[in-house]
């Protein structure tokens, strides 16, 4: 080959290769189906009640304000699900710690907030997929229910 092909060939290599490592996938995953694992309920435990989006809940007695948390974790070795629903139970984990620390007792009005684009879901949260991590970002009202 000549230096020309050769140079043309590892361009097109190099960008292909820059392509892929530049993955952002986003995607919606369940929310019943990564709090219903064992590891999610010791996780998580039963001390604070989450609700998502719009879900009812009972009357708020004291509103502690609003909190986010934005959570990653290593994707390599792990399916986008797997690492996204670790990063969503790490995410969670943090509203839980944050609504203990105010004396709260539960977490409302949840809605993911990826890129701090805010979309509120009943039944999905938003997770980013990259070639190393993911990523899960929340939002919630940390109040205390009658």
């Amino acid at each position: 080959m000549n230096f020309i092909t050769r140079s043309i060939a590892f361009i097109a290599l190099a960008t292909c290769a820059a392509t892929t490592l530049a993955r952002d996938d986003i995607q919606e995953y369940s929310i019943a189906e990564a709090l219903s694992t064992e590891q999610a309920k010791n996780i998580l435990g039963t001390s604070v009640k989450f609700y998502f989006g719009n879900q009812p809940h009972g009357a708020i007695v004291k509103k502690y304000g609003e909190f986010g948390t934005n959570k990653k974790t290593n994707g390599v070795g792990k399916s986008d699900k797997q690492a996204c629903e670790w990063a969503f139970l790490s995410a969670m984990k943090s509203l839980r710690e944050r609504a203990e620390r105010e004396g709260a007792n539960a977490v409302v009005n949840i809605r993911s907030n990826y890129r701090n684009a805010t979309t509120s879901s009943t039944d999905t949260f938003k997770c980013g997929s990259g070639a190393i991590m993911s990523g899960v970002a929340l939002l919630g009202d940390v109040v205390e229910l009658k």
